[in-house]
């Protein structure tokens, strides 16, 4: 498995250090990396040499004579000893190098903003911040036991904390977010795909959900098979190994799924609502492009997920996350953040990430080229999280009596409400 481009390790170490002092993570692991690259190329050219003069050994004894054959033979013998110790140390090696090499993220793309998680710039807002005049504002969890729509205190019983049931029109606007997303998605050339929400570990690993967030991932161990947090793995390992034609390119999907997600380290952490939970539904865009296209194709799904979210009325920012806050196999990343009234601020409901050939490396994703094949840039945006679009449609669109307005695209998928209204 390929990670990092090693030309660009042995050609710019210094890009590399730069781009992991940004993360906040150590430079010294591209010195380690770079070593282990050197003591495999070291050892590989020693077991090449070796096994050379054994077989030059071996045909030297068919042609030797007979009193030079038991000097040869045990000359033989001894080179055979070193090429089985030398083949047990290319291994090693080997073994050493990729996990010198999974230890790296990806490189950041140029003028992406260092530091952590407040470290983001404001790109662009969206949309007025809606004012209430007289009146307070419920939260989506207030609203949605008015509406008849979320059944937090079962979810707990059936599934503990972070689990909930959507009834009613709770279950009906779901669907009807999950409508407009495919629909949306469709129109503008995607195609439209169910992924499996079980994953083997090559995919999950190739993916970059091993390295830092596998205490986010949920494993089944009697099977070897890990739940998704996103349908972005699956996508992702979907032309896994293969070799595209270039003709084929760009590839766009958008992927349903489940999605699950431990959420370890969030004690604390959202735990009123549907914010922050262990299972959600979730339409995600992916895309297959060359990688010179990699960077105007992260500007498309941005935009894709800007329409969507202006086509709901939901007033937002967008934001660029500082280095710190970039996944594993990201190079750059936006994030679309919706206003929460009650909480009085921005939150993040949508992202998009740029991850440029990392993924393809790891997966094995290639497309031919004239002078061979290389590997392709893989992107990835979320045009619906559905939990926390539903947040954001219950508490921008609400009105004092409880009741919330439908935002017009959805109305043909909830029977032509306009309102939702309190029930009982």
């Amino acid at each position: 498995m390929i990670v990092i481009d090693l030309r660009l390790l042995r050609s710019d170490p210094d890009r590399l250090r730069a781009s992991q002092v940004a993360r906040g993570e150590d430079p010294m692991l591209v010195d380690a990396l770079l070593a282990a690259d050197e003591h495999r190329r070291e050892v590989v050219s020693r077991a090449d040499s070796l096994r050379a003069e054994s077989n030059a050994a071996s045909k030297g004894i068919r042609s030797a004579s007979q009193e030079e054959r038991p000097a040869l033979i045990a000359r033989a013998t001894e080179l055979k000893e070193a090429v089985k110790a030398a083949e047990a140390e290319q291994t090693e090696a080997e073994a050493a190098l990729r996990r010198a090499h999974l230890a790296i993220p990806n490189v950041i793309g140029e003028g992406v903003p260092p530091g952590g998680e407040d470290d983001f710039v404001v790109l662009k807002e969206w949309g007025a911040v809606p004012a209430y005049d007289g009146w307070q504002p419920r939260d989506h969890v207030e609203l949605g036991r008015l509406l008849g729509a979320i059944d937090l205190d079962r979810g707990a019983k059936v599934s503990g904390a972070r689990f909930y049931f959507l009834t009613g029109v709770g279950a009906l606007l779901e669907l009807a977010l999950v409508n407009l997303a495919v629909a949306h998605a469709v129109e503008s050339g995607f195609t439209p795909v169910i992924t499996p929400a079980l994953v083997k570990p090559e995919a999950m690993e190739g993916t970059g959900f091993l390295g830092a967030h596998a205490d986010e991932v949920y494993r089944l161990a009697a099977d070897d098979l890990y739940l998704v947090g996103t349908s972005e793995v699956p996508l992702a390992a979907y032309h896994g190994g293969e070799v595209l034609d270039p003709a084929m390119l760009p590839l766009r999907y958008a992927g349903f799924s489940s999605c699950f997600r431990r959420e370890a380290g969030s004690h604390g952490k959202d735990t009123r609502g549907i914010i922050r939970v262990h299972q959600f539904d979730k339409v995600e865009m992916f895309a297959y492009v060359p990688v010179e296209q990699a960077h105007d194709e992260h500007l498309r799904l941005l935009a894709q997920e800007e329409l969507f979210l202006q086509a709901l009325g939901l007033p937002y920012r967008v934001i660029e996350t500082a280095a710190g806050d970039l996944g594993t196999s990201a190079a750059r990343k936006y994030d679309c953040e919706v206003w929460i009234p009650t909480q009085g601020r921005y939150r993040e409901l949508t992202s998009t990430s740029n991850c440029t050939d990392f993924q393809a490396r790891r997966l094995g994703t290639r497309v031919r080229a004239e002078s061979g094949t290389e590997h392709v840039a893989t992107l990835n945006g979320t045009l619906c999280a559905v939990a926390r679009t539903i947040v954001a449609v219950l508490e921008v669109h609400q009105l004092p009596d409880g009741s919330v307005h439908v935002p017009e695209p959805l109305r043909p998928w909830l029977g032509g409400r306009e309102l939702l209204e309190p029930v009982g």
